[in-house]
């Protein structure tokens, strides 16, 4: 998994960075680093890295606004913030404007780069080489291989993690999970804020539902369930 990945540390502090940078040479992975929120965007843009590691509190631009005008150009690399702060609302904001994952300072070295192959693993298209499934429910299909959903005809552009979360929902179309199912299931976390979750069904409800009649159904208390 590390061979030929580049991974972008991003943070202030020297010591930090040249810490996380000896571990992920260590583990094969090839590495650049940045101290701002600035030189963090020309990076991405001109190094095309893999994956970032973004620490929150920068001098300039915080780790939250450099992802946020990431995404709105369209970069959809895989990032995971650091950060010190460690409040249910500031990882909420952090997974909805678009991270990956959400790592508090101090943290163990091999957990961190434990943490970086499990988003590069469930960030990374199904290869071109192999048959990926195409599920369909209704007129709603979601293509695997191809990384494309439509619904009656029309594209639906969703970023990785609302791909991933649909392509659960449509595996287990007609089924009712949990918050913590879809967690585990979606983003591989055994704990977790059930506000991500919630966060991430109605980005998709806000691109599903123009298209036709509503899939996602809600079974108060319980879960949500995708089905005709």
């Amino acid at each position: 998994m590390s061979e030929n990945r580049r991974v972008l540390v991003v943070d202030d502090e020297a010591n930090i960075r040249d810490l996380i940078e000896v571990a992920l040479r260590f583990h094969g992975f090839t590495t650049g680093t940045v101290a701002t929120g600035a030189d963090a965007l020309r990076a991405v843009r001109t190094e095309r890295p893999d994956l970032v590691l973004l620490d929150v509190m920068l001098p300039d631009l915080d780790g939250f606004e450099v992802c946020r005008r990431l995404r709105a150009d369209g970069d959809q690399v895989p990032v995971i913030f650091l950060t010190a702060r460690d409040t249910p609302s500031d990882t909420v904001t952090g997974l909805t404007l678009g991270g990956d994952d959400y790592v508090t300072k101090p943290f163990s070295i091999e957990a961190l780069v434990a943490r970086v192959r499990a988003v590069l693993r469930r960030t990374a298209p199904p290869s071109a080489e192999t048959d990926g499934e195409v599920l369909r429910v209704a007129d709603l299909e979601l293509d695997e291989a191809h990384w494309r959903v439509r619904r009656g005809g029309v594209d639906v552009d969703l970023s990785p993690t609302e791909f991933r979360l649909l392509a659960y929902l449509m595996r287990h179309a007609g089924m009712v999970l949990s918050r913590s199912q879809l967690l585990t299931g979606v983003w591989g976390w055994d704990q977790g804020n059930p506000q991500v979750v919630e966060t991430y069904i109605s980005y998709l409800r806000r691109k599903l539902d123009p298209l036709g009649t509503p899939l996602i159904h809600t079974q108060r208390g319980v879960g949500y369930a995708l089905r005709p």
